[in-house]
C-alpha cells in the first residue's frame, strides 16, 4: 500500500517517464531491500536499458526472454524479472537483483508489487503521448497554416522540407513527385544538395518502394546497410543513416509522390515520429495540391492576358500615332484618369485597352460600357449593380459594372451622352471608390480605373451646361487624341494589309496585293467611317474578291463618294451657289475637325480668327460664340 501511493503520487508529478523511473526506482528497491533495478526492452533482437537505480551488474538477458515467453515472472540466481505486460510497445521487463540474504516478498508478491509500478509508468506514459501529440499537432497547424499562404509550388517544397526537419529533428527532408510517365522520382528540395532537386527511377530504394506500394517505411540504423541505395549517397557524397518515408495521396487516396526525411538527431525514428510525419504529409499533399491548382489557374489567366494583348496593337507610322504610342507607353501603369477623344471608328477602345495591358492591371477584367445605348435608370442598374426586388424585373441581385471592373479598368464610351443624373452619381463613385446597389444601402468599395472616351466636344458641352464641369475636370487629368484616318497620310496602307491579311487568314485563302490605283484610291478617299470603315472594307474584299490583285476598280462598288460632296456638286446649281454651300460645309468641317476651336481652324483655313467670323457671317452661318 505504501509502495502504490508513493508510485501514484510521482506518476503525478512527471510528464516524462524517463523521469518518473529515476525516481521510481529507487522507491521500488527500498521497499523490497534490492541493490540494482532496471527497466529493460527487447527491440529488435536487443536489449536496451530504459531506466535503472543502484549498482549495474552485468544483467541476466536469458531470464529477460524467460520471462516474456512465460509471461510471468522469474526469479534466479538473487535476480527476479517480471514482464512488465501492460506496456506500449510490448517487451518491456523489470529486474531486480538482491545482492545478500533472502527476498522480502515471494514472487508473487514481487509480482503484484511490479504490477503497481507498471501501472504507475503506464499513467505517465499515456499522459505523455497525449501531451506529445498536442504539441505535435498545435506545431502542424502553425506549420501548415503559413503553407496556405504560399502560391508558389518550390517555395511551398522547401518550406515543407524546413519544417520537417526541424519537427522530427532530422538532417535532411525531400518530397518526391511521382512523374509516371518518365517513370522517374524527383525530389525537390532535396536540401543539402546544391541543385536542389534529385532525380531516381521510380523503382529504386525505399522511396520508390513507397510510392509504388503507397506504405510508410521507416529503417532503422540495423536495416539501413541491406535497405538503402547508397548509389544515391555515393552520388551526393551523403551517409544515410536512418530514414522514415511516408506516401503523398490524392484526395482519391492515389499516391503521387513520397516525403522521406533522413537522419534521426538522436537514435532512430520513432511510432511519434511515424504519425507526425503521415500527418504532415496528409498537409503537405493538400496544400501542394493548392499551390499547383493555383498556379495553374495563373498560368492560364497569364496565357489568357497575353493573348489578348498580343491582338490589341496600335498600327501606323505617322508621327500623330507614334507620340500617342510614347505617351500610352508612360501613362499606363499609373492610376491617372485618362479621357480619349477622337471621331468615331478612330480605336479609342483600342487604345484604353493598350493602357490596360500594358498596366499592373493586365491580369484583372477589362469591362467596356457605352453609355450612349443606356437610359439613365438602365446606366444606375448597369454601372452600379442592383438588388433583388429593386425594381419590377429584378429577379435576383447582380453586380454592376464598378464591380466587376474592380482591380481592372471600366471604359466609358460615348461618355458625352451620359444623362445629367448618371453624371452626378459616376462622379461620387470617382471621388468615394464606393457604390451602392440600385435598392441596396451597403456601399461596396470598388478599385476600377476608369477610362472615358467620347466623340464629342466636352468642352463645348460643358460651356453649354450639358455636361457637369467637375466630372469633366475629374475626367480630363490625361487627354489622348486620336487623329481621324484620313490625317493618317501612309498609315491607310499600313491598316488596309494589316486587316486584308488577317481575313484571309479567316478565310482561308492567300492575301491579294493592291495595285499602284487602287492604293492611290485608298489614300485619296477621307473614311469618315474611319478605322471601322476600312476594316469592314478589307473583310468584304477577303471574302468577296477574286484574283490575286486589287485594282481601283474593285473598290468602287464599295467605296461610296462622300455625303458633303454629293450635296455640294448638285446640278442645277448656279456657280455661286454651289462655291458658297462649298465654302459652308468647308468651314464646318474643319470646325469640327478642331475641336471646336476656332483660333485652330482659322489657321488651318490660313485666315485670322476675326476674318474667320466676317467670312462665316457673310455666307449666313451661325456665329454664337464670336467674342465681343
Amino acid at each position: 500500500m505504501e509502495l502504490a501511493q508513493r508510485l501514484l503520487a510521482l506518476s503525478a508529478e512527471h510528464e516524462e517517464p524517463g523521469e518518473f523511473l529515476d525516481e521510481a526506482l529507487p522507491v521500488f528497491m527500498a521497499i523490497t531491500g534490492a541493490d540494482c533495478a532496471s527497466v529493460v526492452r527487447g527491440e529488435r533482437g536487443r536489449w536496451r536499458v530504459i531506466a535503472q537505480a543502484g549498482t549495474t551488474p552485468e544483467p541476466p538477458y536469458e531470464l529477460f526472454g524467460e520471462a516474456l515467453d512465460r509471461e510471468t515472472g522469474v526469479r534466479r540466481a538473487g535476480w527476479s524479472v517480471v514482464p512488465l505486460l501492460g506496456q506500449l510497445p510490448r517487451g518491456e521487463v523489470l529486474a531486480v537483483r538482491i545482492k545478500s540474504g533472502e527476498a522480502r516478498q515471494t514472487l508473487a508478491e514481487f509480482a503484484t508489487l511490479a504490477n503497481g509500478l507498471d501501472s504507475a509508468l503506464a499513467t505517465v506514459r499515456t499522459r505523455s503521448r497525449q501531451n506529445r501529440k498536442i504539441r505535435r499537432l498545435q506545431t502542424i497547424l502553425e506549420i501548415t497554416g503559413q503553407w496556405r499562404q504560399t502560391q508558389r509550388t518550390d517555395d511551398l517544397l522547401r518550406q515543407i522540407a524546413e519544417a520537417s526537419t526541424r519537427l522530427l529533428s532530422a538532417e535532411r527532408a525531400s518530397i518526391f513527385l511521382w512523374d509516371k510517365r518518365g517513370r522517374t522520382l524527383v525530389g525537390r528540395p532535396a536540401l543539402g544538395i546544391d541543385e536542389g532537386e534529385l532525380r531516381i527511377a521510380d523503382d529504386v530504394g525505399v522511396v520508390g518502394e513507397v510510392v509504388r506500394s503507397g506504405q510508410l517505411r521507416r529503417v532503422d540504423a540495423e536495416e539501413a546497410a541491406r535497405e538503402i541505395d547508397r548509389r544515391v549517397d555515393r552520388q551526393l557524397k551523403f551517409n544515410t543513416r536512418n530514414l522514415l518515408c511516408a506516401p503523398l495521396r490524392t484526395a482519391d487516396g492515389e499516391p503521387f509522390g513520397a516525403f522521406e526525411v533522413l537522419n534521426k538527431s538522436q537514435g532512430d525514428f520513432t511510432e511519434d515520429d511515424e504519425t507526425a510525419l503521415t500527418e504532415l504529409a496528409s498537409h503537405a499533399a493538400l496544400a501542394l495540391a493548392n499551390t499547383q491548382q493555383y498556379e495553374q489557374l495563373a498560368r492560364v489567366r497569364n496565357q489568357m492576358a497575353d493573348q489578348a494583348a498580343a491582338q490589341v496593337q496600335l498600327i501606323g507610322e505617322c508621327s500623330a500615332i507614334e507620340a500617342l504610342r510614347t505617351t500610352v507607353g508612360r501613362i499606363a501603369d499609373t492610376d491617372l484618369a485618362i479621357l480619349i477623344l477622337g471621331e468615331n471608328g478612330t480605336g479609342k477602345e483600342v487604345v484604353s485597352q493598350m493602357v490596360h495591358y500594358l498596366s499592373q492591371r493586365r491580369h484583372q477584367p477589362f469591362v467596356a460600357v457605352n453609355c450612349a445605348a443606356l437610359t439613365e435608370t438602365l446606366l444606375e442598374s448597369e454601372l452600379f449593380g442592383h438588388e433583388k426586388g429593386a425594381f419590377t424585373d429584378a429577379h435576383e441581385a447582380r453586380p454592376g459594372k464598378f464591380e466587376l471592373a474592380n482591380g481592372g479598368t471600366l471604359f466609358l464610351d460615348e461618355i458625352g451622352d451620359m444623362s445629367p443624373g448618371g453624371q452626378a452619381k459616376l462622379l461620387r463613385v470617382l471621388e468615394e471608390k464606393v457604390v451602392v446597389r440600385v435598392g441596396g444601402s451597403r456601399p461596396i468599395a470598388t478599385d476600377a480605373r476608369v477610362i472615358a472616351a467620347t466623340n464629342q466636344n466636352l468642352a463645348r458641352l460643358v460651356r453649354d451646361k450639358r455636361f457637369r464641369e467637375d466630372l469633366f475636370f475629374r475626367l480630363n487629368v490625361v487627354t489622348l487624341d486620336l487623329p481621324p484616318l484620313r490625317e493618317r497620310g501612309d498609315d491607310v496602307l499600313l491598316l488596309a494589309e494589316h486587316f486584308l491579311r488577317a481575313f484571309c487568314v479567316k478565310a482561308r485563302r492567300s492575301p491579294p496585293r493592291f495595285t499602284a490605283a487602287a492604293r492611290k484610291r485608298l489614300l485619296d478617299h477621307s473614311w469618315p467611317g474611319n478605322i471601322r470603315e476600312l476594316r469592314n472594307l478589307m473583310e468584304r474584299l477577303a471574302y468577296l474578291s477574286q484574283g490575286e490583285k486589287i485594282d481601283a476598280g474593285d473598290l468602287e462598288f464599295i467605296l461610296a463618294p462622300e455625303p458633303s460632296t454629293a450635296s455640294v456638286f448638285t446640278l442645277g446649281q448656279s456657280l455661286t451657289e454651289a462655291t458658297r454651300r462649298f465654302q459652308i460645309q468647308y468651314i464646318e468641317r474643319q470646325i469640327e475637325a478642331s475641336r471646336g476651336n476656332m483660333t485652330d481652324a482659322a489657321e488651318h483655313l490660313s485666315l485670322h480668327r476675326s476674318n474667320l467670323y466676317r467670312k462665316m457671317r457673310q455666307l449666313g452661318m451661325t456665329t454664337d460664340d464670336e467674342p465681343a
